[in-house]
């Protein structure tokens, strides 16, 4: 899953960020609204933490940015306890959820699991398709009930199959969503050919059909209808 943290506070910043990538999550920061603006328009989430004080403008302009390009990203306001108004004000904007500074980590880990699942999975907690059966949070995976022990960066790459089900997804668009910030800094994305072909022969060696299609000159789709 990967996730966006606007906040101006470095120390909570530099926090989330150790705690989120701890986590498993592939993290980007901001401070300001201009960066934060900058990297909502021009890149996807899964999850947004979103502070509504920010130098140089408004958390809760970004939650209305986001909603008129139509973001799938979920939405949590990260707020200090006395922005009563501000916080129902972005939830009407369209905000998922909310928690008041300071807060516990763990219940924002949880907060997020929570989110990603309703967003994406209906609330379950675990993706049943065909003989693939997979667990988002214990990170687990079955073919046909026998397990398939995957890298963490092929769990992630099945988790982004599965979520964009029947959809076309370029490779630069897989390397932002698994690499984050790390992406600007590869000559090439032929890594993701490597990633996708272990994947694949783990499935297959456990009798899952090839359902992930490469769309040449493109990239790849999760193609339901085989």
């Amino acid at each position: 899953m990967k996730i966006l943290v606007i906040e101006d506070e470095l120390e909570l910043n530099k926090t989330l960020v150790k705690y989120l990538t701890n986590e498993g999550y592939i993290v980007e920061s901001v401070e300001d609204f201009d960066k934060a603006i900058f990297k909502v328009v021009d890149h996807s989430y899964d999850c947004i933490l979103v502070d509504i004080t920010l130098p140089k403008g408004n958390g809760l302009d970004i939650i209305k940015q986001l909603k008129v390009d139509r973001s799938k990203a979920g939405i949590i306001i990260i707020s200090a306890k006395n922005s009563d108004d501000d916080i129902i004000l972005g939830l009407d904007l369209g905000a998922d959820d909310y928690l008041a500074k300071p807060f516990n980590l763990a219940e924002l880990n949880s907060r997020i699991k929570a989110l990603f699942r309703r967003k994406h999975f209906d609330g379950d907690h675990e993706i049943i398709f065909n003989e693939l059966t997979v667990k988002p949070e214990e990170r687990i995976v079955n073919v046909n009930e026998q397990p398939v022990i995957l890298t963490g960066k092929e769990f992630d790459l099945l988790l982004f199959f599965l979520i964009n089900k029947n959809r076309v997804v370029s490779k630069i668009t897989i390397a932002e969503h698994l690499w984050g910030d790390e992406n600007d800094h590869l000559f090439n994305h032929d890594f993701i050919y490597v990633h996708l072909r272990n994947l694949r022969k783990k499935l297959n060696e456990k009798g899952c059909q090839d359902y992930i299609q490469t769309i040449y000159g493109i990239g790849y789709k999760f193609n339901t209808s085989l």
